[in-house]
C-alpha cells in the first residue's frame, strides 16, 4: 500500500484511490476522471480500497452482480483475516424500507429548516432521528451527558455496539437481566435507545449509567458536579476492564479489546546532549551522562508521539489554583482550534528525521505520509460558569458534517462556525483514514 500513489498529486493511502481497469494507472478519483479520461479515453476504474467500480464517463459508481459478488467474498475474505466482523447484503423488507425513508425525510426536513435562516432549531417531536436523542439531567449530572453524547457519536464505536460486537447474553459480567453490573453492556443499550426509532422522541434517563458509575468509581458518587475529564477517564478505564480481550490474560501489555484499539497511543520522551546532539532514552536518575561523549552535559527532553491512537482527546487547562488565595479559578483565555489537525510533526519518526540522527532515519522519510496522521473534530465539550458552579454542554458531528448543541435533553442545530468559536475545554478529534495492522 505504502508504494500505491497519484501518478498527478503524489498523493498516497488515499481513500479514494483508484485504479485503471484498462492499464493499470493509479490514481486519485479526481485527477483519474478529469485528467485520464480526457488523456487515454479509458472508462472503468476499481477503487483499491474497496473494490467498487467507477464509470469514468457517468461519471458515478456501477453495480453489476457478479462483479459485486465477487468483490463481496474477498472483502470478507480479507476481514476475516483481520477478525473483523463480516459483511453480509441486507434486502429490507417493506417496514425497514419505510423506516429508512421516514429517518432520511426527517434528516432533509431539519436540514431545510436551518437552511431558511433558523440556526437553532430544536430537535423533537416529528424532526427526531437516529442517533440524537437528549438526556435527562439527574442532579447536577450535565458532565456525565456531555460524555455519553461524545461516545454516542464516535463511529467506530458505534459499528462497535450496533454491530453485536459485545453480546451482552454472553457477557460474564452479566449473571442475569435483571443485575447489570457491566458497563459495556450499559453503553450497549444507551446505543440501542439512541437508535432505536420509537422511543426516540423523548428525552432517555441514563440512571442506570449513573450507578454503574457510581459503584465502580466511588469518588464520582453523589450529586455533586464533578469534572467532565474526569468521568471521560473513569468511564474508559472501566470500560476496558468490562472489555478485556482473550489476548489480555496471555500477555498484558498487548490488549485487543475496543477501548485499546481507539483511545491508546504511545509517548516517547528523549533526552538530548546539547554538546554533541546524541540522542538516548529517558534514564530515570539525579544526574544525566551522555553515552558518547561521555560528560555530564546538559540535555533537554522532549516528547513525541510514537503511536497514534485512533480517538485523541486533548483538555484545554481551563482551571488553575492561586498562589496567594489558595482557591482555584477558571481560565477564560481564548482558544483557536481547527476543524482538522495535521499530527505529523509531532511524531517520533519526524522528529528523528528533522534532528538528523542517523541514514537510517532519515530513510524512514519516505514513510511519513500526513494523510495517515490527519484528525477531524467530532465533538466538543463546554464548560460555562465558575469554578464552584457551571455546566457542561457539547457539540457534536452527525451525519454529513452536521453539527448539533446537546444541553442535557435540549438538542439543537448548529453552524460549524459557532463550534469553532466556542471556549471549548474537551477536544475530540478521530483519524480521518485507519490503517489496519
Amino acid at each position: 500500500a505504502w508504494l500505491v500513489l497519484c501518478r498527478c498529486c503524489g498523493t498516497r493511502l488515499n481513500p479514494l484511490m483508484m485504479c485503471c481497469l484498462d492499464c493499470s494507472t493509479f490514481g486519485c478519483l479526481k485527477h483519474l476522471r478529469n485528467a485520464h479520461l480526457q488523456e487515454k479515453g479509458h472508462l472503468f476504474a476499481m477503487s483499491t480500497c474497496f473494490g467498487e467500480i467507477f464509470c469514468l464517463k457517468c461519471d458515478d459508481f456501477i453495480y453489476d452482480r457478479k462483479i459485486e459478488k465477487i468483490r463481496s467474498e474477498h472483502q470478507n475474505a480479507r476481514r476475516k483475516l483481520l477478525g473483523l466482523s463480516l459483511q453480509h447484503r441486507w434486502n429490507p423488507g417493506r417496514y425497514e424500507a419505510r423506516l429508512c425513508r421516514r429517518s432520511s425525510l426527517r434528516l432533509l426536513r431539519l436540514l431545510n429548516s436551518n437552511n431558511t435562516g433558523n440556526s437553532q432549531q430544536s430537535i423533537g417531536g416529528t424532526l427526531s432521528i437516529p442517533g440524537l436523542r437528549g438526556l435527562v439531567n439527574l442532579g447536577n449530572t450535565c458532565f456525565m451527558n456531555s460524555i455519553i453524547q461524545t461516545l454516542v457519536h464516535i463511529p467506530m464505536l458505534r459499528d462497535y455496539f450496533l454491530s453485536d460486537q459485545h453480546n451482552c447474553k454472553l457477557c460474564s459480567l452479566t449473571p442475569n437481566s435483571d443485575l447489570n453490573t457491566c458497563l459495556m453492556c450499559e453503553l450497549s443499550h444507551i446505543f440501542q435507545e439512541f437508535y432505536g426509532g420509537e422511543s426516540l422522541y423523548s428525552p432517555f434517563v441514563p440512571n442506570r449509567m449513573l450507578h454503574l458509575v457510581w459503584t465502580h468509581a466511588k469518588h464520582l458518587s453523589g450529586y455533586e458536579q464533578h469534572d467532565a475529564h474526569e468521568f471521560l477517564i473513569s468511564a474508559l478505564n472501566i470500560l476496558h476492564r468490562h472489555s478485556e480481550s482473550l489476548s489480555m490474560k496471555q500477555n498484558p501489555h498487548d490488549c485487543k479489546c475496543i477501548i485499546d484499539r481507539l483511545f491508546t497511543g504511545q509517548l516517547q520522551s528523549d533526552l538530548t546532549c546539547t554538546k554533541c546532539g546524541f540522542v538516548r532514552a529517558e534514564n530515570l536518575g539525579t544526574k544525566i551522562k551522555c553515552e558518547r561523549c561521555g560528560t555530564y552535559e546538559i540535555s533537554t527532553k522532549q516528547l513525541t508521539l510514537r503511536k497514534l491512537p485512533i480517538v485523541a482527546c486533548f483538555h484545554l487547562k481551563r482551571f488553575e489554583h492561586v498562589n496567594t488565595s489558595n482557591k482555584r479559578q477558571k481560565i477564560i483565555k481564548p482558544f483557536r482550534f481547527p476543524e482538522s489537525i495535521d499530527l505529523t510533526p509531532y511524531t517520533t519518526p519526524y522528529r528523528n528525521i528533522h534532528e538528523g540522527c542517523s541514514k537510517e532515519m532519515r530513510q524512514t522519510r519516505q514513510k511519513l505520509t500526513s494523510l495517515s496522521n490527519q484528525y477531524s473534530l467530532f465533538a466538543v465539550v463546554n464548560h460555562t460558569g465558575s469554578t464552584e458552579s457551571g455546566h457542561y454542554t457539547c457539540y457534536v458531528r452527525h451525519q454529513r458534517d452536521n453539527w448539533f448543541n446537546c444541553n442535557d435533553q435540549k438538542i439543537r442545530k448548529e453552524r460549524l462556525e459557532d463550534v469553532l468559536s466556542s471556549e471549548g475545554y474537551l477536544l475530540f478529534y478521530c483519524k480521518s483514514f485507519i490503517d489496519y495492522d
